[in-house]
């Protein structure tokens, strides 16, 4: 059974394996960053300017966000991949196969994706941790004793963060389907349903009210409490928008109507699909969110206070940021390419109906261009309800200043990066004859 889940559907397990790659760098590069820090040859005067430096509890915060994102994302990857396998789960349960077997059978599949993935991700976290290291030297942030170490423990460590998470995710993603009688799978393996739970719901609800809540009761706080507590404001938008995401999606799937007959191919597509297609919601608005928040915050205080910040001082804020970026871009795209793979018979079967190859094409870069509209409202939403109180305990005002270039940068790509991920995929999917996909 595990072997064959990995045959049949190969790309479906690209998207777990690259953010468990990705975070099992990003733990041991953290990691590697506070035992480089706290190993450096210092005299009393030189630990001490780096301690009050700050680089020291960014490392730490650098390896405790990339766990959170870790359990965020990889646990997100890992239950698109075993959604996917809807069908297949159903026959194996309808030929006598138990809940419990196909509970460990999933559990499998996570285990020996996160293992290689670990094993090639922890020294490549060790090249990006000593990049790091390099940098903050070369730019003059820390003294040149200074130097990478990588930590013991970090394969260990980074093996229980990536595999925790896969199972985490794909037990998670196992229980419904394990449990349903074989017809019945079958039947939603044809038809997914559209409902969304109630128990995503309100968690969702509560997660947004709750990052809601603690936005406002921050912005009486201190400007040091505010800026600490803003990052959970953040994490509880962006994971309660993506409980969220399927009524979202649905939500940008009635705008498409708007835009004429593959505007409602496209919304109608998105409607029934909005689920698969929420798991790439919550990277795309971290990305959105986590670079909106760095550059309205340093781009505003340039403008009010009219000098810009030393150049150290934004590489440092940038590098930072761009890991977070490049690990939710890496984990929107592959959970995007998962599912249209999935579509290929649905296709097909539109280009049997009459449909042109390049009608079938622009209903899918419609579909991309409403998932791209949504995931910048609720990037852009989650920014703004962060990044106000801190703009008003730092700064006095309630305002805040973006140049229009980052704007449309931003939008732009978004979009390059969800057409990636759906467009590209489509068109090669659509390359071989559709007698031969249905058949």
């Amino acid at each position: 059974m595990i072997r064959q889940a990995l045959r049949g559907n190969p790309w479906a397990f690209l998207g777990p394996f690259s953010t468990q790659l990705l975070a099992a760098a990003l733990v041991a590069a953290g990691l590697g960053i506070t035992t480089s820090l706290g190993r450096a040859p210092l005299d009393a005067a030189a630990r001490r300017a780096l301690t009050d430096s700050g680089l020291a509890d960014m490392a730490v915060i650098f390896v405790l966000v990339a766990v959170y994102l870790s359990i965020i994302i990889v646990g997100v990857t890992m239950a698109a991949t075993v959604a996917q396998q809807a069908r297949d789960l159903a026959l194996v349960r309808a030929i006598g196969a138990t809940p419990g077997r196909v509970r460990r059978a999933v559990a499998a599949q996570a285990a020996l994706v996160a293992v290689p993935a670990t094993l090639l991700g922890v020294p490549l976290g060790g090249l990006g941790g000593r990049a790091w290291i390099h940098g903050v030297v070369t730019h003059d942030l820390a003294p040149a004793a200074v130097t990478y170490h990588g930590h013991p423990a970090a394969l260990p460590i980074a093996l229980a963060v990536t595999v925790g998470t896969s199972l985490a995710g794909a037990l998670l993603a196992a229980i419904r389907p394990s449990r349903m009688r074989p017809a019945a799978a079958l039947a939603e393996a044809g038809a997914p349903r559209r409902r969304i739970g109630g128990v995503r719901t309100i968690a969702g609800l509560v997660l947004v009210a709750g990052g809601t809540g603690l936005s406002v009761s921050i912005a009486g706080l201190d400007a040091a409490t505010a800026d600490a507590l803003a990052l959970f404001v953040m994490l509880a938008l962006c994971v309660g928008a993506g409980l969220l995401g399927p009524a979202l999606l649905r939500v940008a799937a009635l705008a498409g109507r708007a835009f004429g007959d593959t505007g409602r191919l496209a919304g109608d597509t998105i409607g029934v699909r909005a689920k698969a297609l929420s798991g790439a919601l919550v990277p795309l608005t971290l990305a959105v969110a986590f670079t909106a928040i760095k550059v309205i915050i340093l781009k505003t205080a340039e403008h009010r206070t009219g000098a810009a910040p030393p150049a150290a001082d934004r590489w440092l804020e940038y590098s930072g940021t761009a890991i977070y970026v490049a690990f939710a871009a890496v984990a929107a795209v592959n959970t995007l390419v998962t599912v249209v793979l999935s579509r290929r018979r649905d296709l097909a079967v539109i280009q049997l109906a009459g449909a042109t190859r390049r009608r079938a094409l622009a209903v899918v870069i419609c579909e991309a261009l409403l998932v791209t509209g949504t995931a910048l409202v609720v990037g852009a939403a989650v920014a703004a309800t962060t990044t106000l109180p801190m703009l008003h305990t730092a700064l006095g005002t309630w305002t805040p200043w973006v140049p229009v270039g980052w704007v449309v940068t931003g939008v732009l790509g978004t979009a390059g990066l969800v057409l990636a991920g759906t467009a590209l995929p489509a068109a090669l999917a659509m390359r071989r004859p559709p007698i031969e996909v249905v058949g």
